[in-house]
């Protein structure tokens, strides 16, 4: 069984609604088990066009024994069903789910990449997983989840923009 973290975010419609739906829809999967979920957070939005309303941010941790690429497919499949149109990158959406760890898992595919790439300097991320997983490992830092938390608060906040 593989101890997993999604994170889930949710900027239009009934914003707490869709994630209950979202979770509820993973946690009916047979292979999916031993669920704990933190408490919704809102969020500004971070990057992506201006003017978008507030995230409402939540997590799930649970052990399944389904693949991370059936994970993966399970999620996005729930994504579709709860309306999610994949407009512009960054866009406002109905339903974000995103695989964050998949045990200590390190992958790289065309369609997915473990751990999630930005999630350790997210704190729309780490906020509610730390209630949920403050001890598991972030692979490519060796840090716990709650390490990488604190570590949000020493760190000097930024902004990059990148041009293609």
């Amino acid at each position: 069984m593989a101890d997993c973290l999604i994170g889930l975010g949710s900027n239009v419609g009934e914003r707490a609604e869709l994630l209950d739906q979202a979770i509820a829809r993973i946690l009916n999967c047979s292979q999916v088990s031993d669920c704990c979920q933190a408490t919704s957070i809102e969020t500004l939005p971070v990057g992506g066009p201006s003017n978008q309303p507030p995230f409402l941010n939540a997590a799930v941790r649970f052990t399944t024994t389904l693949s991370p690429e059936a994970l993966h497919a399970l999620t996005k499949h729930i994504e579709q069903e709860l309306g999610r149109q994949r407009l512009e990158r960054w866009g406002p959406r109905t339903i974000d789910i995103d695989i964050l760890l998949y045990d200590q898992l390190t992958l790289e595919t065309s369609d997915l990449v473990l751990p999630h790439p930005r999630m350790a300097i997210r704190r729309f991320v780490l906020d509610p997983a730390d209630e949920i997983a403050t001890d598991m490992i972030h692979a490519p830092t060796g840090r716990s989840i709650g390490q990488l938390r604190a570590r949000l608060d020493h760190t000097p906040q930024y902004f990059a923009v990148c041009c293609a």
